[in-house]
């Protein structure tokens, strides 16, 4: 972590669509404040299209984006750790900054109901990114 940055993890099941969206959120509104890392507990072959075409709609690309697996070190570099509905998978470890968040999960949804989800992650991630800020 360079001097003055958060880093943010973002951890979701598959890491296809949840996690992605708010890394892609978080890259774009955090900027040189934020480092950003994703993963998911069983990740994904790929990521989830509908979730990256309501990004696109928003100006946000992460088609490039491969989901991955969740590493221990990457809970241990993050200053803050967000889960979105992967229960116990994720490794604890003390003064770190965790939070919970309640996100439906767009797998297997049209883009008409995946556009609320991206919208409660944008949401979420800008209040973040807010409350990160120096």
């Amino acid at each position: 972590m360079a001097a003055g940055r958060m880093t943010v993890l973002f951890v979701c099941v598959h890491n296809a669509g949840r996690s992605q969206m708010a890394a892609g959120f978080a890259c774009a509104l955090g900027g040189d404040g934020v480092d950003v890392l994703s993963a998911g507990s069983e990740p994904a072959d790929r990521t989830n299209p509908v979730a990256v075409a309501a990004m696109a709609e928003v100006g946000i690309d992460i088609a490039g984006t491969q989901p991955r697996v969740l590493a221990v070190d990457d809970v241990r570099a993050s200053d803050v750790v967000i889960t979105m509905g992967c229960g116990d998978a994720c490794p604890v470890f003390p003064g770190k900054r965790y939070e919970d968040w309640a996100l439906d999960d767009p797998a297997g949804l049209p883009i008409e109901q995946v556009r609320p989800i991206r919208e409660a992650i944008r949401a979420r991630v800008e209040a973040l990114v807010a409350d990160l800020a120096p």
